[in-house]
């Protein structure tokens, strides 16, 4: 193998997880449970964790990613997912998936080169966003003058992807995957920096025309807000579908308790346990260890 496929190669979730602050399992409200579960399962490659009659857990290796809950009774509105994203250990996992979802004619709807990262892109049976990806090194991104990180959206090389496919029959996502990040739909970006940078404590890492990348740690984006399709949106309605919260994961017992004394602050509760608080369109924002 050479140097450099060996670099592609080499595992780099921990980018994602080196940080204070990352993020945990995304729940979605949804239609079919039984028809999502077997999506995530058999589509997607996640391993059935728990069933129950109202809610389904899927993830990797008994780490919950995905939570999807029975119940949706409006259509989802403007604001809320754009996609979750699911990060593979590394660019050979990345084309093992590919050659699983051209086996299964999974439908894609993009497939980007992030210079940071590199992503498939496509949506669940009603309509929720989903991205896999793998990372590059940290050495690897590219910076701008000043030190900031460069991200860009160029076209990715499929198959060039599949030539590293192992060939074998897929066994579903590898030990090691985790959730990398999720991008949200909001009403307006600085709306969103107020709630996630001045009130939760993440850095903006990345602007782009209509959207803000935010992160912990230096990543190059735990959480990121866009207008793209919903300037202006308002609150959603909690029987919607989609996007029904996500976890906020502190690394240690000091970051847990600077992000909890922020929410509570800012008018999150501990009703149901963990603190969470919601953002200003209504997603609810779950914190723990």
């Amino acid at each position: 193998m050479s140097a450099t496929a060996a670099t592609a190669s080499k595992p780099n979730q921990v980018e994602a997880l080196d940080a204070p602050v990352h993020i945990g399992a995304v729940s979605l409200r949804v239609r079919d449970l039984p028809g999502l579960t077997a999506f995530y399962r058999d589509a997607i490659g996640l391993s059935l964790i728990s069933e129950r009659p109202t809610e389904s857990v899927l993830g990797v290796a008994g780490l919950p990613l995905i939570r999807l809950e029975a119940g949706a009774q409006a259509p989802s509105s403007a604001a809320g997912l754009f996609h979750l994203a699911l990060l593979l250990p590394s660019r050979a996992d990345l084309a093992n998936w590919l050659a699983h979802a051209t086996r299964k004619r999974l439908p894609l709807e993009g497939a980007s080169n992030h210079l940071v990262s590199e992503a498939l892109y496509l949506s669940d049976p009603e309509g929720n966003g989903i991205e896999i990806y793998r990372d590059r090194s940290r050495p690897e991104w590219p910076r701008l003058d000043g030190g900031s990180i460069k991200m860009s959206t160029e076209r990715l090389d499929l198959d060039a992807l599949l030539r590293e496919a192992d060939g074998r029959d897929y066994a579903g996502m590898p030990e090691g995957t985790v959730m990398g990040h999720i991008h949200l739909r909001v009403g307006d970006v600085a709306a969103a920096e107020a709630f996630y940078r001045d009130t939760l404590g993440f850095e903006v890492m990345v602007h782009y025309p209509g959207a803000s990348f935010m992160a912990t740690g230096g990543y190059h984006h735990h959480i990121a807000a866009n207008v793209w399709h919903s300037r202006g949106a308002g609150p959603r309605r909690a029987d919607e579908a989609g996007l029904s919260r996500f976890e906020l994961v502190a690394r240690d017992d000091a970051a847990f308790a600077s992000l909890r004394q922020r929410m509570l602050a800012a008018g999150g509760d501990e009703a149901e346990g963990p603190p969470a608080i919601a953002d200003p369109w209504g997603n609810r924002v779950v914190l723990r260890r």
